[in-house]
């Protein structure tokens, strides 16, 4: 829990500095076009200036961002007319006179300290005091760069991660000298901007690089005792793509050597980068899903050396609050590509794994950090909502921005937790939901355990009422949850916000139950709960289930769906605390136990509001499935009608084709099937 000192949801920071009018980024290398096509893309009526001492440098960038932009026109991502003014106003030069007037200037030079700090001293003799200054090093602290700075409160490191422009991911650094509300508008534009904003202590390497730095560096210490390839084969079980394959992606065997040698000759011969690094250009290994075989002793001690160096790190990370278990986990999986998290690994290995695992890793390496806690002091931590304090009402904020905040379990259970442990505090008035970022309050639920339930409607019913356990301590709860819409609300999303005793919802916001077009049926409410709530809608949430059509946000609010539209993120969560303080004092209206009459379902025409295919089958079950609830005494009985069509469905050839396709990412076939 927060305070207004550090608002745990970078959104909620008032924005007390306005967004920048003109930025400078200082290197047209590698990473910082990237960086400069993000913030034009993001603020397009910000002006960006492009700053390198050689011209071939700053010609062959904006040729690149060009080329970025045609191909995100030419695969429809981009509208023609935007991208013609995406460019307006990205200009460079070799002349550091062309900063004078930026209110923001970022450095993406070579990891040099005496070279940046050059650049910063140029910077700073051309830019007003006022001026935010920000280096994207990936390895030297934010003390050494500008201690020497005139105004060193105004400057921090923002690390960015390849491709700057596509990968959400950003280090933040709260170090010493900087101005802590610096930090704070720093996240909010980035979060406000599409990125996730990550903030981290001052040491050597911060928190994602020492994770990235070492995992590299033990595998080639492995090199002793298995090729690249069977590092790499064993590797793509726990991220997305092997160390060596990324290694020669971004030709990065400098880079582990400067980052290992600098944590070495800060904390410990341990660090030392492997003497290979310094003879190898390139490594003989496989790309990302390709596998070669690798014998089982190999595999095992493979394995665990990588999962060891990984949770290593992490707890060394977490012992010294280098960065939250929160940021720790999504950073791994947004930034470095990890298919888990640590303490997300760290959970499913289970206790006695990790110890083994980490024992052998001590015992091959050692000086390597290892546990300062018991293990649950790592594994036991908030990992997927965010909870701010704010006055009397509580924020829940649902973090999961690489998924549109989508739920699952681990989810799920975080928000119920964070409502139980203050819905007895006499103190909160009530609680707010709301998405993180800006797209999306949530896009429904991730499928999780519904494949390995197809075929069994007992299973597949039980699993629809587990994944309610949320939804159903929602009609009881005793304080009011209002649902801030800041974004899209899908499927179980959507089920989610009708659960809450109120909406509040941005105007670009919509709701959408697009169920059907994957051969399934909503299955924790939707099926029951707006008929209960707004009967004289029951028209249009026939369209919504067997036709998925969008919901607008005005026109929920005409039928009575959201009870207010907001301006903007400030204005949604004001207007969101003052239902709760209203719903508090007037009491919470329940969803109704009488039955209810239904118009008529329209004549389908087998095809969605979108125009694509639906199985005949799936939208039966969904009329026959909201009919059978319509007719319940009791909002429970209802309910379980809504399971068991959801059972019904799991065991129809349509589920699996629907499912199959959208686990394979293709458009399902129900022609075949119904």
């Amino acid at each position: 829990m927060t305070t207004t000192a550090g608002w745990a949801n970078p959104l909620l920071q008032p924005l007390e500095r306005a967004l920048p009018r003109h930025i400078g980024v200082v290197g047209a290398g590698a990473i910082g076009p990237d960086i400069a096509y993000y913030l034009k893309a993001a603020l397009p009526q910000t002006s960006v200036t492009l700053i390198d001492i050689r011209q071939p440098a700053i010609d062959a960038a904006l040729e690149r961002l060009r080329g970025y932009r045609d191909k995100a026109v030419a695969r429809g991502k981009m509208a023609a007319a935007a991208g013609e003014r995406l460019l307006d106003g990205l200009t460079g030069s070799t002349d550091y006179d062309a900063l004078a007037g930026c209110d923001w200037v970022l450095e993406a030079a070579t990891e040099n300290l005496a070279l940046k700090r050059r650049i910063f001293a140029d910077v700073e003799a051309r830019v007003a005091g006022d001026a935010v200054i920000t280096s994207n090093t990936s390895s030297l602290p934010a003390a050494r760069i500008f201690s020497a700075l005139r105004r060193p409160q105004r400057a921090t490191v923002t690390h960015f991660f390849a491709p700057a422009w596509r990968n959400p991911a950003v280090e933040v650094i709260a170090w010493a000298g900087a101005d802590a509300a610096l930090v704070a508008w720093l996240r909010r534009v980035f979060c406000a901007t599409g990125k996730l904003p990550l903030v981290t202590a001052d040491v050597p390497c911060f928190m994602l690089d020492r994770v990235f730095d070492n995992w590299c560096n033990e595998a080639a210490h492995l090199l002793a005792h298995a090729s690249a390839a069977e590092i790499d084969t064993v590797a793509g079980e726990i991220v997305h793509a092997g160390p060596f394959f990324v290694l020669n992606l971004a030709h990065g065997n400098p880079i582990i050597v400067e980052t290992n040698t600098l944590q070495a000759d800060e904390e410990g011969e341990h660090y030392r980068p492997a003497a290979i690094f310094r003879s190898v250009e390139r490594w003989l290994t496989v790309a990302p899903n390709q596998r070669i075989e690798v014998a089982p002793p190999t595999h095992a001690r493979i394995r665990d050396r990588l999962l060891g160096v990984l949770l290593s790190q992490s707890v060394d990370i977490l012992d010294r609050d280098i960065g939250s278990a929160a940021d720790l986990d999504i950073g791994c999986r947004v930034a470095l590509g990890f298919k888990r998290g640590p303490v997300e690994l760290l959970r499913e290995l289970g206790d006695e794994q990790a110890q083994r695992m980490l024992a052998r890793f001590a015992a091959e390496r050692p000086g390597m950090p290892m546990p300062r806690r018991a293990l649950a002091a790592y594994r036991d931590a908030q990992r997927h909502v965010l909870a701010d304090r704010v006055g009397d009402v509580v924020v829940i904020t649902l973090r999961r921005p690489e998924a549109l905040n989508a739920l699952h379990d681990e989810m799920t259970d975080e928000i119920l937790a964070a409502i139980r442990q203050h819905e007895a505090d006499a103190g909160v008035a009530g609680f707010v939901l709301v998405g993180y970022g800006t797209k999306a309050f949530c896009a429904g639920a991730d499928i999780g355990r519904f494949p390995a339930v197809l075929g069994d409607a007992g299973a597949a019913a039980q699993y629809a009422r587990d994944c309610s356990r949320l939804l159903v301590h929602l009609d009881r709860c005793g304080k009011p949850v209002v649902a801030a819409l800041n974004g899209l609300a899908l499927g179980g999303g959507f089920e989610l916000a009708m659960r809450c005793h109120a909406r509040v919802a941005e105007r670009h916001a919509f709701m959408q139950l697009p169920e059907v077009t994957l051969g399934i049926v909503p299955g924790i409410g939707a099926m029951v709960v707006p008929y209960r709530r707004w009967p004289a809608a029951a028209a249009t949430f026939h369209r919504m289930l067997v036709r998925a059509e969008r919901l607008r946000a005005a026109e929920a609010h005409e039928l009575g769906v959201v009870d207010e539209l907001a301006d903007g993120f400030d204005d949604l969560i004001v207007r969101s605390i003052a239902r709760v303080h209203a719903l508090a004092a007037a009491g919470i209206t329940r969803i109704g136990d009488a039955p209810v009459e239904l118009p008529p379902f329209e004549p389908h025409a087998g095809t969605a509001a979108d125009g694509r295919p639906l199985s005949a089958q799936v939208v039966c079950t969904i009329e026959a499935g909201v009919r059978e609830a319509a007719a319940q005494s009791t909002l429970g009985a209802a309910l379980e009608a809504g399971y068991r069509a959801f059972g019904a469905v799991a065991c129809t050839a349509a589920a699996r084709e629907g499912i199959d396709a959208f686990v394979q990412r293709r458009e399902p076939d129900f022609g075949k099937t119904g």
